[in-house]
């Protein structure tokens, strides 16, 4: 009880925390920017360029530093192992490249023999991967569109519907500078994550927003008590599915959507429970007169 105390009392001052987050964000994406033209890094299915995935166990130390040397380009490495082994049973590789020039590099380089049983090329080309691109950034513009839409026609009040939405573009903000600081390469499966995000922040916010605003039972902590208990049994027992499918499983695509929308979950925690809860809470008494 000491803890839904405190969070009472002091739900003015946690507000401080997201605002913060706010200004860090812009910062983050800002100078990512103004240094590479775009506030994420992509890899080479929104790029375009090739992708080697090749099962060996050779020394890949030099493999980098000798492709880099002879395109004169950059290079992502990504080691193949067994769950809960260290050891190399293969690798992927990604660049700017054509895909037979790389396999041939790969070869010379390692001095071995790639067939279609010990490996696989794939190749992007630059305007599919820009235009793909751009129409997933699209995508998720209209999202944010439609749901504004949804949810006016769901609360009937434009207030209520601005402050859901208001959760929603927190919740991509940080995500997206959360993903640049740590480096992530965002690849088409990785926008597919960030439209899951803006789906998961929804309903956690609109079951906030229901119970608080629409429903008269209880009073207003009663109510927002009963929705943070709820929300967070719904986050946290998908936070454990997605950590559990992360650590076994092997595929980069599959672990790089599950990292996104766990940062994205545990970020719609903070702005769900901090700036939407204080908001609507606020919002709810000034209207209604309730205590």
């Amino acid at each position: 009880m000491k803890i839904v105390d405190f969070y009472f009392k002091n739900q003015k001052k946690l507000i401080i925390i997201p605002l913060i987050l706010i200004i860090l964000s812009v910062i983050v994406l800002t100078n990512s920017y103004i240094q590479t033209g775009d506030i994420i890094k992509k890899d080479v299915t929104l790029t375009g360029g090739a992708t080697a995935t090749v099962y060996t166990e050779v020394d890949t130390t030099n493999l980098v530093p000798e492709l880099e040397k002879k395109f004169n380009s950059e290079f992502v490495f990504r080691k193949l192992t067994d769950f809960g082994s260290d050891k190399q049973k293969g690798f992927s590789i990604e660049g700017k490249v054509d895909s037979l020039e790389l396999k041939k590099a790969i070869a010379e380089i390692l001095n071995i023999d790639l067939t279609s049983e010990n490996s696989s090329f794939e190749e992007t080309g630059s305007s599919l991967g820009s235009s793909f691109y751009q129409q997933m950034l699209k995508a998720i513009l209209f999202a944010f569109l439609f749901m504004g839409i949804v949810v006016f026609i769901t609360f009937k009040n434009p207030v209520a519907s601005v402050i859901v939405i208001f959760s929603g573009v927190f919740d991509m903000l940080v995500n997206l500078a959360v993903i640049n600081l740590l480096g992530i390469r965002v690849s088409t499966a990785g926008i597919s994550a960030l439209l899951l995000i803006i789906c998961y922040g929804l309903d956690t916010d609109i079951l906030l927003t229901a119970k608080v605003f629409k429903r008269r039972e209880g009073t207003i902590n009663e109510r927002t008590l009963a929705s943070i208990k709820t929300g967070l049994t719904m986050t946290a027992t998908t936070l454990v599915a997605l950590l559990f499918g992360y650590l076994l499983s092997g595929s980069f695509v599959i672990r790089e959507m599950f990292l996104i929308i766990m940062i994205g979950l545990i970020i719609d925690v903070i702005g769900t429970y901090s700036v939407n809860s204080y908001l609507i809470n606020w919002y709810t008494r000034k209207k209604f007169k309730d205590e």
